[in-house]
């Protein structure tokens, strides 16, 4: 029998829905490339510069960036309607401003030269941006980027206008779907609340089909659609274990369909989010929140369809799905929880080579935690009737014993392990030794 799971992302999920669903600033993406220009007349990319972003209407900075190996950078968000000045510095090259940056922008080539790496203050590129002659050269030698000529400047200011038109076209969109949406989710949220996972998932739906690319809901609904499915799996599943075998095997085949549904609704989920512009600070948190809940939702699912016997074949898959996870997820005790989780996933899968490998993770950092203790034990006696190997044997029953001395009574295991390490002295004569120090397995 499994417990039916709660996650956090309700919480999340209604501010997203009812603070920010539109509030996605005007921005456009700046792309550009930094080059170094030798003596010699040749050029090679800059890597590792520091691109600092600066407002030349109005004091005003935003986040600096840094090029990669091939001198490339970008920023995902500059407002529109406003003009910046880059500010360019690394070792080895004399400092340079590029004016004239505008949203959208994203073919920005900046040339340097050798120098000596200083870098500009802000008031050393406002002093540089207010001198009368535009394109001089700044107090480095190096040339600026010149101005935009009244072609160039017109076509840009075209281009800008039909970037905010299109965007004030999808804000009004969002807007008038808006009622809609939260409509379809508070009545899926009060069916989940009331367990009626149909009406809750039929809900989420109706939700999705109002706007199914839209960031601000669709991740959402999404992810409070796979909470539902991977609640209604487990109910039927419970349920199923009290029937018939006929039964059982037709609900196991209705449980892996909603878990694979969950699979899809996350990726689904995560490619919006991926597509998304950045926004204010708020919304990249709140995507962020959507995103951490997709991944939780998908290796939840990879978990519960092995541990009910569903699917046990997707072990590579379950693996990357709690990885991704896990590398986003901040909150200790939940990656530590995942680990575990990972371990049992792999060890249902009957994987217990690498099940080996991931609850040594967790003894490593833990050396006392008990599931983990009877999950490499318990791996350890099959990877040892698998594969002949005997000496595996002798380290089952040194883990069996300190989980069977650490595990209190009530334990669920406990009984099992005691009989195991019996067994294992009866038929492979091995008596277990004390473990002094977990130490992490080597991948096989």
């Amino acid at each position: 029998m499994f417990r039916k799971k709660y996650f956090s992302f309700l919480i999340a999920a209604a501010l997203f829905l009812t603070g920010s669903l539109f509030v996605f600033a005007q921005t456009a993406p700046v792309r550009g490339k930094v080059e170094l220009k030798k003596a010699d007349g040749t050029v090679e990319p800059v890597a590792g510069a520091t691109v600092e972003v600066f407002r030349t209407d109005s004091k005003g900075k935003l986040p600096s960036g840094k090029t990669d190996k091939k001198g490339n950078f970008g920023f995902a968000g500059i407002p529109l309607g406003q003009t910046f000045a880059f500010s360019i510095s690394a070792p080895n090259i004399q400092p340079h401003i590029a004016p004239n940056i505008r949203g959208g922008n994203e073919n920005v080539n900046i040339t340097v030269f050798a120098g000596d790496g200083k870098r500009f203050t802000e008031e050393e590129v406002r002093q540089s941006l207010a001198a009368p002659q535009a394109n001089a050269q700044n107090s480095s030698g190096a040339a600026q980027q010149p101005t935009m000529s009244a072609a160039e400047l017109k076509k840009a200011q075209e281009e800008e206008a039909k970037m905010v038109a299109e965007y004030e076209a999808r804000k009004k969109n969002a807007e008038s779907n808006y009622a809609a949406v939260n409509k379809f989710f508070k009545e899926a949220v009060a069916a989940y609340d009331s367990k009626n996972y149909d009406l809750a998932i039929t809900k989420y739906d109706e939700g999705i089909a109002v706007d199914p690319n839209f960031e601000g809901s669709a991740p959402v609904l999404l992810n409070g659609k796979g909470q539902a499915l991977l609640n209604r799996a487990t109910a039927n599943y419970n349920q199923s274990t009290k029937a018939d075998a006929a039964s059982r095997a037709t609900a196991l085949e209705s449980v892996k369909k909603d878990f694979l549904s969950v699979i899809a609704g996350s990726d689904r989920a995560l490619e919006i989010l991926s597509k998304a512009p950045a926004g204010d600070a708020e919304n990249q948190k709140k995507m962020a929140l959507n995103k951490l809940d997709a991944l939780r939702n998908k290796k939840e699912a990879y978990r519960l369809m092995s541990k009910t016997g569903a699917d046990r074949t997707k072990a590579k898959e379950a693996m990357t799905a709690f990885q991704e996870y896990m590398a986003l997820e901040t909150d200790a005790k939940l990656k530590s929880d995942a680990q575990l989780a990972l371990a049992g996933t792999l060890q249902d899968s009957n994987e217990f080579d690498q099940a080996t490998v991931e609850f040594g993770k967790v003894l490593e950092a833990d050396p006392n935690n008990v599931d983990a203790l009877a999950g490499i034990g318990l791996s350890l006696v099959n990877v040892g009737y698998i594969s002949g190997d005997k000496s595996k044997f002798q380290e089952a029953a040194n883990y069996l014993q300190k989980f069977a001395d650490l595990a209190p009574n009530t334990n669920p295991l406990k009984a099992g392990a005691l009989e195991t390490i019996d067994t294992l002295k009866k038929e492979q004569s091995v008596a277990p030794q004390k473990v002094n120090k977990t130490t992490p397995r080597k991948k096989p």
